[in-house]
């Protein structure tokens, strides 16, 4: 498939970028291709910022970025209505938001109302500002970093900002050949610049055309229902994975397989991907907390996937 080419052409270019983390940069294109938003958990300098600039090379992408604080304010993503006089009307000036990828850094450092500004982005496509609704470009995607729980000047993330993040990812340390690799590359300039240009928004969309059209039959539809369904009556479990999370696991599985060369679902796309789609969405137990409870791999484990095929 044409589409499966592409997709390892983009990831390509971007490991000009980011050095030795192939699956984490992996399971960030197949996010993009499904029309997900991601979520990055880390702490600072690991790469991810980089990583958003380098996708936004690779596929053509408008950028933009703020830097989450306490004194952001909303109008700061939205925009804003300013008078001009020598038109004599309002006129709309645009916020960060309004680009194809957005950068949130720090988002868990923003207070909730400025949380709740680009969830309306997130969500539903636009921004209201002053009563009038205001479209993102297409195709549009959030990229937002948080910093670990207990980081000084941060607060979790509300469960339903955190539902609206098709994946979690981490980038993590470097191993040490992988650090000496970036440091090399350093030396002759920027990586960014050795970052070359695939598709373009047309193509994007395109792909995610392509990936929403990649057929699932009922047991392996059955197979995603039952793995959801299991996180909503565990005992380890307070707060089961959403409908929302259905539909995540599913089209993050179609874009796996895709990725793939096929036009097809099979149950390993879904367990591929359904540790970064269902964790980050599940209120665990303090028991699970203080025991290390994994409920990817439990849950795996306890659901037995149909033989297709």
């Amino acid at each position: 498939m044409n589409e499966s080419k592409t997709a390892a052409n983009i990831l390509t270019q971007v490991r000009r970028a980011v050095v030795g983390k192939d699956e984490v940069l992996a399971k960030a294109l197949l996010a993009i291709l499904a029309g997900g938003h991601i979520l990055l958990e880390d702490i600072p300098g690991v790469g991810k910022t980089t990583m958003a600039l380098a996708f936004s090379r690779a596929l053509g992408l408008e950028y933009g970025r703020v830097q989450f604080t306490p004194d952001v304010m909303p109008s700061d993503i939205t925009g804003f209505t300013l008078y001009n006089k020598e038109l004599g009307r309002m006129e709309y000036q645009p916020g960060a938001v309004l680009c194809n990828l957005f950068l949130a850094d720090e988002l868990n450092r923003a207070t909730s109302r400025t949380q709740s500004a680009l969830l309306e982005a997130m969500e539903e496509g636009q921004v209201t500002v002053d009563g009038v609704a205001h479209p993102v470009p297409r195709p549009f995607l959030v990229i937002a970093t948080q910093n670990p729980a207990g980081a000084s000047g941060t607060q979790p993330l509300p469960d339903s900002q955190m539902d609206r993040f098709m994946v979690r990812l981490s980038l993590g340390y470097p191993a040490p050949a992988d650090e000496m690799d970036m440091v090399r590359r350093r030396q002759g300039g920027n990586p960014l610049d050795g970052v070359e240009q695939v598709t373009d928004r047309a193509g994007l969309l395109a792909l995610r055309q392509a990936a929403g059209a990649v057929y699932v039959s009922d047991e392996v539809l059955d197979y995603i229902v039952r793995l959801i369904g299991a996180t909503r009556g565990h005992p380890m479990v307070l707060q089961g994975a959403s409908p929302r999370a259905t539909l995540a696991l599913t089209a993050l599985a179609k874009a796996a397989a895709l990725a793939r060369g096929r036009d097809y679902v099979n149950p390993e796309d879904v367990s591929l991907v359904f540790p970064d789609v269902v964790p980050h969405r599940l209120l665990l137990s303090p028991r699970a907390e203080a025991e290390g409870f994994d409920p990817a791999a439990e849950l795996l484990a306890a659901v037995p996937a149909p033989r297709v095929g």
